[in-house]
């Protein structure tokens, strides 16, 4: 607090009205659309976000990397594939030289990329009909690693699998299985798919038996 004024407050609804700028547009009734965001992410967050959203607080600005690169002179405009009557659409970063590249933010300078991110680039690859891509994770000193993509058909069907199963499911209006990762404890739909968060207090086996303190003296 600065005064009268609460600059956290301030700084909070500006990274949020950002967000809210740069945030894919979902039309959450259209069911024949899946955005390619919400099959490499967990199935039933993606599910939750069309049925019953919860906000989620904006941490700062490498939460907006991606979107903000592409409204830069090398983001590309969304693009759609065709699974039968069902359209996969998918954006990429940039498109330079007819390769594809995404980037994400990082804490610290990591030696293999995430599974969901090159699940992510090669969707890409195959919806931009493009065959190399990069990978590009960014950490909080602005230190960069980068990872080369070959596309691959066989990763790609993966992801038109779910495709198919997240669609069947928001018709069907069923939640998806559990997909527990290490993204859980951070979801806002955590409560939802697993206990209510509870600060965990030390229970002494022995008292509650009446025996006394557990592992004590006779």
């Amino acid at each position: 607090m600065m005064g009268d004024r609460d600059f956290r407050a301030i700084i909070q609804n500006s990274l949020d009205s950002i967000g809210r700028e740069l945030q894919l547009d979902i039309d959450s009734e259209n069911l024949q659309t899946i955005h390619l965001q919400e099959v490499v992410q967990c199935l039933r967050r993606s599910y939750f976000d069309r049925i019953d959203p919860l906000e989620i607080e904006r941490r700062g600005f490498n939460e907006l990397l991606s979107g903000l690169l592409r409204k830069q002179k090398y983001g590309s405009e969304p693009k759609e594939f065709e699974i039968g009557d069902i359209k996969l659409k998918g954006e990429t970063d940039m498109l330079v030289d007819d390769i594809v590249l995404i980037f994400r933010s990082a804490e610290k300078e990591i030696e293999n990329p995430l599974a969901n991110d090159v699940l992510y680039l090669n969707a890409c690859l195959w919806i931009y009909d493009k065959h190399d891509g990069i990978i590009v994770y960014v950490s909080g000193d602005r230190k960069e690693t980068t990872f080369s993509v070959t596309r691959s058909k066989k990763m790609f069907e993966e992801v038109i699998r779910r495709v198919r199963v997240l669609n069947n499911l928001l018709k069907e209006q069923k939640a998806p299985i559990l997909e527990p990762s290490t993204e859980c404890s951070e979801c806002q739909y955590f409560e939802r798919c697993f206990m209510k968060k509870k600060n965990s207090k030390h229970v002494d086996i022995g008292e509650m038996l009446g025996l006394g303190k557990f592992g004590g003296k006779d």
